[in-house]
């Protein structure tokens, strides 16, 4: 660390995380000396960006900006994917379930067409015939189907994205960094032990991290929550829940907000509930999964896919969200200083668009880009108006 201590940077970037690699990634490519720093290491098992795997669907309701991002960033995760020879998308297709009388289903449809993006819409019939392993238990039930989707292996890809990094120049730093100090409207940005990072810009990517980082500024506006994983093992030699026999799925037709993915590399069918949980403190959570949890996923498995009553769980896992009031992202800089800025508020959907993410971040703060007003920090209301899923 002592030498990069001593080295000046253009941009350090702390948090290593997918919206921070991507930032790094993007910054570099812009031809700018670049710093990474993380705590512990890129993706890792604290973050908001480790784990197994995560949605990546075009589907968005209304909000066609998502929508764009996600089309944007699929084709970047491919174009990594075949160059580094990693399997980090798995094209398995996503299936929405819908209901007829929900308007944010349909907003989905209208959007995907506008944006010419593939889908097919399954009415209840066509969904039995063709997923007879899952049971639909509302009538007014349909599917909109994204072809091209799938599912992103989450800490392979962003190990990815940081691999690349650093063979086109960027530079990692295991550090744990203290809350910025301020000289004049320049941050000063030291690590624990106290040593000073050098470098014109400065990209806090800290996801659950950053309300720590910036108690009086995020305390309110990113919320930290609690989300359980759980993963069964499907019967012996059953391939009904293997891809293509089993899309990711999301259950827009359900309060409990269950979504869920076929057997990827032999972990087994993934199951959880989109739902905001309790508080978490990433730092000193219990990372042990809850008994009404398992209770609460067993009892959907045998309403809904009946073959896995009983199933084994073989994995599980407590991750978290980092939730802005909205759900939108929030990039932007920071009020109180010229050189800082603030990437985060994945709020559960944002692992798919970090290289938009990136992208945007790097515009911003080296183009001056124009911005988007849903990204920025006056728009981050205090009181939870989740709109964004």
């Amino acid at each position: 660390m002592y030498d990069r201590v001593l080295k000046h940077y253009d941009v350090a970037v702390i948090g290593a995380g997918v919206f921070g690699a991507c930032c790094a990634w993007r910054l570099r490519h812009a031809g700018c000396s670049v710093l990474l720093v993380d705590a512990w290491s890129p993706g890792h098992s604290l973050s908001s960006s480790g784990g197994e795997s995560r949605i990546i669907r075009m589907g968005y309701g209304a909000d066609e900006i998502y929508t764009r991002m996600s089309v944007r960033s699929l084709e970047t995760w491919r174009d990594l994917a075949a160059r580094t020879g990693q399997p980090l998308f798995h094209r398995t297709g996503v299936l929405w379930i819908a209901r007829q009388d929900d308007p944010y289903s349909s907003a989905t449809c209208r959007t995907l067409q506008s944006a010419g993006v593939p889908m097919e819409i399954l009415a209840a019939g066509e969904l039995a015939a063709r997923y007879p392993q899952m049971r639909l238990p509302d009538p007014r039930a349909y599917g909109i189907f994204e072809p091209e989707s799938g599912a992103l292996m989450a800490r392979r890809a962003v190990a990815a994205v940081v691999d690349d990094a650093l063979r086109h120049g960027v530079e990692f730093a295991a550090a744990a960094v203290q809350p910025p100090t301020r000289q004049s409207r320049q941050a000063a940005v030291r690590t624990l032990p106290g040593e000073e990072l050098h470098a014109g810009i400065f990209v806090f990517a800290c996801g659950p991290w950053l309300p720590k980082l910036f108690p009086a500024l995020l305390a309110n506006r990113i919320r930290a929550t609690r989300q359980e994983v759980f993963f069964f093992a499907p019967p012996p030699g059953d391939g009904r829940f293997l891809p293509p026999d089993l899309p990711v799925w999301i259950d827009f037709s359900d309060p409990r907000g269950p979504y869920g993915f076929p057997s990827l590399d032999g972990r087994g069918f993934k199951l959880a509930f989109d739902r905001h949980g309790p508080a978490i403190d990433p730092d000193t959570a219990d990372r042990r999964i809850s008994e009404e949890g398992v209770a609460e996923a067993r009892r959907f498995l045998a309403e809904r896919f009946p073959a896995l009553r009983g199933a084994p769980l073989a994995e599980s896992r407590v991750c978290q969200y980092e939730c802005t009031s909205s759900g939108d992202f929030l990039i932007d800089r920071h009020p109180d200083f010229d050189n800082l800025w603030l990437a985060g508020g994945g709020s559960g959907h944002g692992f798919k668009h970090g290289p938009a993410v990136g992208e945007y971040a790097a515009a911003r703060i080296l183009a001056g880009k124009e911005e988007e007003p849903r990204f920025s920090l006056a728009t981050m209301e205090e009181a939870p108006r989740r709109a964004v899923y």
